[in-house]
């Protein structure tokens, strides 16, 4: 469904080409200082606009519309809108019957019996996460003394930042994409976050992240690399009657609870399917595999937009866990 959440919840609406999009959330503690103003840095991270980002360019300024009173929340549910104003719905016209290779457009319209609204991937484009980020924004504040960082560590295979400009400009030049990977890190987690098995911290942290589109792994500490070490390898030796360990293969979680150290996980962003070089798929209303063209405005490496996205989902199940009482 369209909601996250426990005592956080998060409820995403709207569509890529609709009037407007948003979040509703739940949940949210009467008295905390919150204004469209607080949104926008995190919105900014967010926005196309660098080398190999769509050119699709929106304003994202957030509307509150319920929720708050002079400016403090107030217990109430808490919605916000964005208006989608820079649409070309024209560029999506054929794509019902030639659905693109590695997108939802044909699983969504056998799911929802050709009803569902293709213009600009619907429901399912990266745009829906605008409403994430700004739950995300009021999450941070809900966690005080969490610091959440992420940050594109990787992208098409290359793990120097300073040659991502030089990956994004072939990949440009052959009409394709490129896919990353996006470390996260968040420091000041107490002790306790998270119940065995299937509400664990990495259960749910995962389960918010996969919401994000094109998001195809995660890993957290040493994650699949440590299958190929032994136990006294991948062991973290506790120092001290805190619980601060000497490595932190574990990644901040033991037993699917958090142990206090440093939370570090890692997710895979795969190549953004809409990509211009002529691709080879199947035609619905010819009924045989032609060539499709796709036009429009897309991303060559959406992980590049990632970061600040998975921060929010990130902190919205932290939120979660803090307000559900968990320690």
């Amino acid at each position: 469904m369209n909601t996250f959440g426990r005592k956080y919840r998060v409820t995403i609406f709207g569509e890529s080409h609709g009037e407007r999009i948003g979040v509703v959330v739940d949940g949210v503690p009467a008295g905390i200082a919150f204004a469209e103003e607080d949104m926008l840095a995190d919105l900014a991270r967010r926005r196309s606009g660098a080398r190999g980002t769509t050119p699709r360019k929106e304003d994202d300024l957030p509307r509150i519309a319920s929720g708050t009173f002079q400016g403090v929340t107030t217990g109430a549910p808490l919605t916000i809108l964005f208006e989608n104003n820079n649409t070309r719905s024209d560029d999506y016209e054929r794509l019902s019957a030639h659905p693109r290779p590695g997108h939802a457009d044909w699983v969504a319209g056998q799911k929802f019996g050709g009803y569902n609204d293709p213009r600009g991937g619907g429901h399912f484009s990266g745009r829906i996460t605008l409403g994430l980020v700004a739950a995300g924004v009021l999450a941070k504040k809900i966690l005080d003394g969490v610091a959440i960082k992420a940050e594109t560590k990787e992208i098409g295979g290359c793990a120097d930042p300073v040659r991502f400009p030089e990956v994004i400009e072939n990949v440009m030049a052959a009409g394709d994409s490129v896919g990353g990977i996006i470390e996260c890190r968040a420091t000041g987690i107490p002790v306790g976050w998270g119940e065995p098995f299937f509400d664990s911290a990495e259960s749910l942290l995962a389960h918010a992240v996969f919401s994000i589109p094109g998001v195809k792994g995660i890993e957290f500490g040493s994650g699949f690399e440590a299958a190929r070490l032994r136990g006294s390898q991948n062991n973290d030796p506790i120092t001290d009657a805190k619980g601060v360990t000497a490595t932190n293969n574990a990644g901040g979680i033991n037993g699917g609870i958090t142990n206090g150290n440093e939370l570090v996980f890692r997710i895979s962003v795969k190549p953004t399917p809409s990509i211009s070089a002529p691709q080879q798929t199947f035609n619905l209303a010819s009924g045989t595999v032609e060539t499709l063209r796709i036009g429009g405005r897309h991303d060559v490496c959406v992980a590049l937009r990632v970061p600040v996205v998975l921060e929010a989902a990130t902190a919205v199940v932290l939120a979660d866990f803090a307000l559900s009482g968990d320690v």
